[in-house]
């Protein structure tokens, strides 16, 4: 039986790490807070002391006590911890900075591993990439400043700046929320100096790494993407097709760097210096400084974090002879962790980290003997570690995606046994590089083949109909699929209990089961067939993004994808589509083109505005190799799609990439005409009114989901009897705006939108059109 007495500590760590971080927008002190439970645990702490003796002989009542003070006691400590950490950002003079709005010249420590920014809509054009980074503050203006953490965008290649290296720049501030660990994003105004480069403990790793990735990429297919992932975790080959495949088959926590990693790290250690015949101290002394460096070489992420702090408690244990249990240094390694970073008690790469971790230590081992009642014993072992995986961290996947990877197991048993050689061969070549290319080339071209193999099975799983079962999305959703899951695992675990008690709780499992699965699955069942048959034009409900499709005769157009190809899946199995005869990428933007992989395979001609180097090959590139023709065109091109004709309104020739180079269609179909306007902007949109032919339209698909960077000359032009709307519910940017709504109302246009209707299509009659959506409401009316 697992030892678990800090279980219960951990988990009010993390609640409380959780919670204090956001206070301050609910308008709590959080001072307050950590005062109130340091108070509540020196409170517990006299009642106990004070009443010992009454409570002799109730071993199970100071247990609980102690418990509920060593809890307390961890949940002030963390408090404390995020009240230090806000009250320097409320007195940094970035914050004095951020409301006088001007700039401010600032030192800046990167600590962490850059990140390459593909394709968001702040993204600039240009062969250079640009990279976010996270830093600490060491002076602002000159004068020595307390280290709050800020986040920040640079025009750079991770060649130039690299984790460990000192940036000073003059630059604008913004403050950002609480809960988010930055507190405020800095602008750099004019050139960025590298005034040091990493520090030598960090300097020999960013070369391994670099020279690491250069040489897997002169290895072929997704395999050499895979290789740099599964062994330092550095996954930016991976293109989205492959990252999608990799998450719908529950994957893609190979390449996450994690205690597996860690134990590797530390056991070849412990091996090394035994075979050298060293005490007991000295090997847990090798173990650690290897572990150290191999945290340094693949850059301190949470996860990696979370793991190597659960390492080092273990071999601690070790050192002073003493058993390490495992539960028990998971929930050290998580209360040491939250109490010095709280905001890591919202990062999902280390709560999905230490959920991994505590459904292997819980769960494997009981539901492999309960397994080996009907199979072997192996096999049953075999099965039980990723299916405790993933129960463990199911919960926490819902809040980033609402859905359940039906094949999940099956695809992690078929990639089990290759995940930990490709790891292991990987990192070998990793370090052998430097010092013998050739051999370490050798050794990297063996880590590919069991890194192929990892990617044909997330391909095939991804492929297989029927891979994601959906489910509530959010916090609720994540709650009740985790008491689902625990009332399960007590039906399954718990053999022996009265039979009534296993059915009511069986009874209370199907209901709590059935009523998400009917809001998820029966709805769209239910919208499946109660949509019309014949409809024209549809905008589906993709989140924050556009993908508006058009339907004439037999022939689909899609203009746009979304942000997300599992989005854009479901849209497109909602309303029954296979084939996409013309796909119109109106311009680069995640937002619109983030989506495209859902659709390889199944499009014939592409058409897209101005290339903008390697954002357009991202996506255009994997169409163009499942066999799609890809044309970039420009005002006056034309072309046909059913009985339907369309011709391109904008943008000129040689535009520069963007928002105000987007693709703007004019389309004229039996019954209906449309033009849908992209993320045109306001100066666009009236040059766009000079010099192209318009006139009355029936349907506008209405510019940048809403915002009020619009002319309202065009709408009255266009006088539209319907206005799409794609936009995401609380999105953050204030989509759609007043100002476009009141631009709609006075144009007498009636705006669909898919933050309150959800996908919607409609039906040309001749004489205007009928509307059918996935929800009531979300549509402005027009006489």
């Amino acid at each position: 039986m697992p030892d678990l007495r800090l279980l219960a500590p951990a988990l009010a760590a993390w609640v409380t790490g959780w919670a204090v971080v956001a206070a301050p927008e609910l308008g709590i002190a959080p001072h307050g807070l950590a005062w109130m439970i340091w108070s509540l645990g020196v409170a517990l702490l006299a009642v106990l002391l004070v009443s010992r003796r009454a409570m002799a002989g109730r071993g199970l009542l100071v247990g609980l006590g102690a418990t509920a003070v060593v809890a307390l006691a961890a949940s002030g400590l963390v408090a404390s911890t995020a009240s230090v950490a806000l009250a320097q950002r409320e007195a940094s003079p970035l914050d004095d900075a951020a409301s006088d709005a001007r700039a401010v010249h600032v030192v800046v420590d990167i600590v962490a591993a850059p990140r390459t920014m593909t394709g968001p809509s702040w993204a600039e054009a240009g062969d250079r990439p640009r990279l976010r980074l996270d830093g600490r503050i060491v002076s602002i203006g000159g004068e020595p400043a307390s280290p709050v953490v800020v986040t920040m965008s640079l025009a750079a290649s991770t060649d130039e700046v690299s984790l460990g290296a000192r940036l000073a720049f003059d630059a604008r501030v913004t403050p950002l929320p609480a809960a988010e660990e930055a507190g405020f994003r800095l602008r750099p105004v004019g050139d960025v100096e590298l005034i040091d480069g990493p520090p030598g403990w960090f300097a020999w790793a960013v070369g391994l790494r670099s020279g690491f990735a250069d040489a897997a990429a002169s290895l072929s297919g997704d395999g050499a993407a895979l290789v740099p992932g599964l062994a330092i975790g550095d996954t930016t080959a991976v293109g989205d097709e492959l990252d999608a495949a990799m998450k719908a088959s529950a994957l893609s926590h190979l390449t996450a760097v994690s205690g597996a990693n860690c134990a590797i790290v530390t056991a070849a250690a412990f091996a090394v210096s035994s075979l050298c015949r060293l005490p007991r101290g000295w090997r847990v002394v090798v173990a650690l400084l290897a572990l150290l460096g191999f945290v340094v070489l693949v850059t301190p992420q949470p996860s990696v974090v979370r793991a190597s702090a659960m390492a080092v408690v273990v071999l601690l244990a070790i050192a002073l002879g003493r058993r390490g249990g495992g539960v028990a240094a998971l929930s050290v390694a998580v209360i040491v962790l939250v109490a010095w970073d709280p905001w890591l008690a919202r990062d999902y790469g280390f709560a999905l980290s230490a959920a991994a971790t505590a459904g292997l230590l819980l769960l494997a081992v009981p539901l492999a003997g309960r397994m080996a009642r009907v199979m072997p014993r192996s096999l049953a072992t075999l099965l039980a570690v990723p299916l405790a995986a993933q129960l463990a961290c199911q919960p926490v996947l819902i809040l980033l995606d609402p859905a359940i990877a039906v094949y999940g197991v099956p695809a992690n048993l078929l990639a089990a046994p290759a995940a930990p050689v490709a790891t292991v061969v990987g990192l070998v070549g990793c370090l052998v590089l430097p010092l013998l290319p050739a051999v370490g080339a050798a050794v990297l071209q063996l880590a590919w083949l069991p890194a192929s193999w990892i990617a044909l099975v997330a391909h095939g799983a991804a492929s297989l109909p029927g891979g994601r079962v959906p489910w509530l999305p959010d916090a609720l959703g994540a709650l009740l699929l985790a008491g689902v899951t625990a009332l399960g695992l007590w039906l399954l675990l718990s053999a022996r209990r009265s039979p009534r008690l296993r059915a009511t709780v069986g009874g209370v499992l199907v209901v709590a089961a059935a009523l998400p699965l009917g809001v998820t699955v029966g709805a769209p069942l239910v919208g499946v067939m109660t949509r019309p048959a014949r409809w024209d034009v549809a905008v589906c409900d993709i989140g924050q993004g556009d993908a508006v499709l058009i339907r004439s005769a037999d022939e689909m157009a899609l203009i746009d994808t979304g942000p997300d190809p599992v989005a854009l899946e479901r849209c497109l199995s909602l309303l029954g589509i296979e084939r996409i005869d013309l796909l119109v990428v109106t311009h680069w933007d995640a937002d619109h083109a983030g989506g495209a992989a859902a659709v390889v395979g199944r499009v014939d001609l592409v058409i897209h505005g101005p290339a903008d180097g390697d954002r357009s090959r991202r996506v255009v590139d994997p169409l163009i190799r499942a066999g799609a023709e890809a044309v970039e065109v420009v005002f006056g091109d034309r072309g046909s799609l059913g009985e339907a004709r369309w011709r391109v309104l904008w943008p000129k020739p040689g535009a520069v990439p963007g928002n105000d180079a987007s693709v703007v269609l004019d389309l004229d179909a039996p019954g209906y005409t449309g033009v849908f306007l992209g993320d045109l902007g306001e100066q666009a949109q009236a040059r766009m009114l000079r010099t192209a032919a318009l006139g009355p339209v029936d349907l506008v698909k209405v510019a940048h989901h809403g915002s009020a960077d619009q002319s309202e000359a065009l709408y009255r032009e266009l006088g539209a009897a319907v206005g799409l709307i794609g936009v995401g519910s609380e999105n953050g940017y204030g989509h759609p705006t007043d100002r476009v709504l009141e631009i709609l109302t006075g144009t007498g246009t009636a705006a669909v939108r898919t933050d309150l209707a959800g996908t919607s299509v409609l039906t040309a009659t001749g004489e205007g059109f009928e509307l059918w959506s996935e929800r009531a409401g979300g549509v402005g009316a027009r006489p």
